[in-house]
């Protein structure tokens, strides 16, 4: 039986996006096989632009049945997701995509909070959309997975968040935790910003995650809110948090490290960037977008002697 929050999230996932959105979606899909769902998020989202680099997620049923090389599926079944750039031309309109892939299960995992990695939930608490999935069963484990991840953030804001407050100061105090414990090129007010883009959606959606949480709280006329949380188990939570920001930034790092041998189309979306934030276009051959690391002294020395790096 669906609950309210599922509700919430089943409407907010068939809210509407640009049609071009929709069209990449599919045609990502349609890259390789096992595709279950694929899940749009992140600012491009929040703006409603197209003009920089859209966030999907492909939610798989196999790693293996999707990655032509065995090596890109071990790295993603070792600390998923595996993450790679496209371009896609449609109706006459470049678009641009980070994609990352990993299997349902590896997502409902990372949703629920079940390890030391944050990112996955923090992600997901914030509005996305299903914008392409296999069937109808596909969709509905996509869509409790993306509620569950509501539930987790919320359980970790009532014990990290103020004793009291309005529902975007628990949202503001669990996205500044979990900016602050990865690796980010955002400035870390920027998680302040999240929750006041729709206040009354995550309003609802706090209340709606405590209650599927089991936790307890009471709400006044002026929208104070006061979890149940003893002083005893904020303790805890704050020692159990302080774990996953020790390791946070380093499986930050791993996953850098791994994006070396698996990140496809990185020589693209490098040249994209370097033309986006200078003007010069990188002229990239064949060769250089099979071995982007063999080619990059090349490419530095040119953008070093152009002076676009300095």
């Amino acid at each position: 039986m669906a609950t309210p929050l599922d509700a919430l999230i089943a409407a907010e996932l068939r809210e509407a996006v640009p049609p071009a959105v929709t069209a990449f979606a599919a045609h990502l899909a349609a890259q390789g096989q096992g595709a279950l769902a694929v899940l749009f998020y992140g600012s491009n989202l929040r703006t409603g632009d197209l003009e920089g680099v859209l966030d999907f997620y492909i939610l798989l049923s196999s790693l293996r049945d999707w990655h032509p090389s065995a090596l890109a599926a071990f790295g993603n079944h070792l600390l998923p997701p595996n993450v790679g750039y496209h371009e896609w031309v449609f109706e006459g309109r470049t678009l641009r995509a980070k994609v990352a892939v990993l299997r349902l299960d590896q997502f409902q995992q990372g949703v629920a909070g079940a390890g030391l990695d944050t990112t996955l939930w923090a992600r997901f608490a914030q509005p996305a959309r299903l914008i392409w999935s296999r069937d109808g069963a596909a969709a509905a484990a996509a869509g409790a997975a993306v509620a569950k991840a509501v539930v987790t953030a919320s359980r970790w804001a009532a014990l990290l968040g103020p004793e009291q407050g309005q529902a975007k100061d628990y949202w503001d105090a669990v996205f500044a935790r979990t900016y602050a414990a990865e690796l980010r090129v955002e400035k870390s007010s920027r998680a302040a910003s999240l929750a006041a883009h729709d206040p009354q959606r995550y309003e609802q959606a706090l209340c709606l995650g405590w209650q599927m949480a089991g936790a307890g709280f009471v709400q006044d006329a002026s929208g104070q809110l006061k979890p149940d949380a003893s002083a005893e188990e904020r303790a805890k939570a704050e020692h159990a948090w302080a774990r996953r920001a020790r390791w946070g930034k380093p499986l930050n790092l791993l996953r850098l490290t791994k994006s070396v041998f698996t990140f496809a189309g990185g020589a693209d979306y490098v040249a994209w960037k370097v033309e986006r934030h200078s003007g010069y276009r990188i002229p990239l051959t064949d060769w250089q977008r099979r071995h982007p690391l063999l080619a990059a002294p090349k490419v530095l020395w040119t953008l070093w002697r152009r002076g676009v790096l300095r």
